[in-house]
C-alpha cells in the first residue's frame, strides 16, 4: 500500500507530540515536510528525519506529494491554514479551535465543504482509554439513561499572561475541551448555559480581562444536565476527572498517578500525585487520535471529530461568555441568530 505523506505545521508542544507519534508508530505514513517560523525548530525536524523543513504554511504546500496537514500553529493562524490546505486539496487534522469568531468558523467549514477534503479537529480527550470507557458504558445503556454528567478540569498552573491575552478568555481555551466532552459522553445536544467565574488565582488574569475560576452549568435538549468546574491552578498536579450518573448507576473515570502505590504508616496514607500536565496526562489520547485520523483517510470514512463538533463547542463558549458577562442562563438560540 502507498504511503500516505503527512506535513506538520508548527513544532511547538503539541507539534512535537504529533510529530514524533507520527514518525515512530505508524508506518503507513511518511513525514515528508515540517514547518515552523522558528529557526531552532529545524533541529526537531532533524531529529525524526524530516527532509524538509520551511517557515511559512505556503512553502509547505508546495513540497511534492504531500497528501495531509496535521496544523499545530498558534490558534490565530488555524482558519487561515486550513482554507489554505483546503483549497490546495489536502487532507486536514487542525487543532482546537478553528477559530474565536463564530463567522469565520461558519466560513471555513463551508471553503471545507467545498472543497472535498476531509477536516479533523483535535479534540483529544475523547480518545482517552478512560474517558472513551465511559462513553461505551453510557452507549451500551451500562448506566441506563443519563441524568448528570460531572466533569472536572483544572491545571496545575496558569499559562503566561501574554498567552492568555490571545486565547480567547478561559472558556475558549480551556473548557472548550470540557463542551465537547460533554456533548461526546452523554451524546446530547446543549441548549442553555449557565457560566459563574472569578478571579482567585492570579489577579493579572483578571487585568488581561479572564477568569481563572469558574463552574458551567450545561442544560440539554432533554433536560438532563452536565455539571463543569474549572481551575487554572491545582497545586497537587493536573485534575482530570469525570462522572456520568444515570437512572440504573453510575460510571467514574479518576485521575492518573505515575504509579497505584499506596504507603499506610501510623501517621497516615500517601501516595503519588496526579500526572503533572497534559502532556503525560493525554499521551495516549494524542497517538489515539492520530491513529484514527489515518484511519479514516485509508478508509474513505468519516472524520471522529469534525468541523461541526468543533463549531458546537465555540457556541458553546460563546454562550458561556455572555452568560458570565451578564449574569444570566444564555440558551443556545440566542447565539445562532
Amino acid at each position: 500500500m502507498k504511503k500516505i505523506n503527512v506535513a506538520v505545521a508548527g513544532l511547538g508542544r503539541i507539534g512535537k507530540i504529533h510529530l514524533k507519534n507520527l514518525c515512530r508508530n505508524f508506518p503507513e505514513i511518511k513525514v515528508v515536510a515540517t514547518m515552523d517560523v522558528f529557526d531552532e525548530s529545524k533541529a526537531i525536524a532533524d531529529e525524526f528525519n524530516v527532509p524538509v523543513f520551511v517557515k511559512t504554511f505556503d512553502e509547505l504546500l508546495t513540497v511534492d506529494g504531500v497528501d495531509a496537514v496535521v496544523i499545530c500553529s498558534p490558534t490565530d493562524t488555524h482558519a487561515d491554514y486550513v482554507v489554505k490546505a483546503a483549497r490546495a486539496g489536502k487532507q486536514i487534522f487542525c487543532e482546537k479551535p478553528l477559530d474565536l469568531s463564530l463567522d469565520r468558523v461558519n466560513e471555513v467549514l463551508e471553503i471545507v465543504k467545498k472543497s472535498g477534503v476531509k477536516l479533523m479537529l483535535g479534540f483529544n480527550r475523547r480518545f482517552d482509554p478512560e474517558f472513551k470507557r465511559i462513553r461505551q458504558l453510557v452507549v451500551s445503556g451500562a448506566i441506563g439513561e443519563v441524568r448528570i454528567v460531572k466533569i472536572t478540569s483544572r491545571d496545575p498552573g496558569p499559562p503566561p499572561v501574554s498567552y492568555i491575552k490571545v486565547s480567547g478568555g478561559m472558556f475558549l481555551d480551556m473548557t472548550i475541551h470540557d463542551f465537547d466532552m460533554a456533548r461526546y459522553i452523554s451524546g446530547k445536544q446543549v441548549k442553555e448555559v449557565f457560566a459563574k467565574g472569578t478571579v482567585m488565582v492570579d489577579p493579572e488574569i483578571g487585568k488581561a480581562g479572564d477568569i481563572d475560576t469558574a463552574v458551567i452549568t450545561l442544560t440539554f435538549e432533554d433536560d438532563t444536565m452536565a455539571i463543569i468546574d474549572n481551575c487554572r491552578e491545582a497545586v497537587y498536579g493536573y485534575d482530570q476527572r469525570l462522572e456520568a450518573f444515570g437512572s440504573k448507576g453510575m460510571a467514574q473515570a479518576e485521575n492518573e498517578f505515575p504509579n497505584n502505590h499506596k504507603l499506610y504508616t501510623k501517621d497516615g496514607v500517601s501516595g503519588d500525585l496526579p500526572l503533572y500536565f497534559f502532556l503525560e496526562r493525554y499521551n495516549a489520547s494524542y497517538n489515539a487520535e492520530i491513529r484514527e485520523f489515518i484511519n479514516a483517510l485509508i478508509s474513505g470514512g468519516d472524520m471522529p471529530v469534525d468541523g461541526n463538533d468543533g463549531l458546537h463547542s465555540i457556541v458553546i463558549g460563546l454562550a458561556a461568555k455572555k452568560s458570565l458577562a451578564e449574569g444570566r442562563p444564555v440558551l443556545i438560540k440566542e447565539i445562532l441568530k
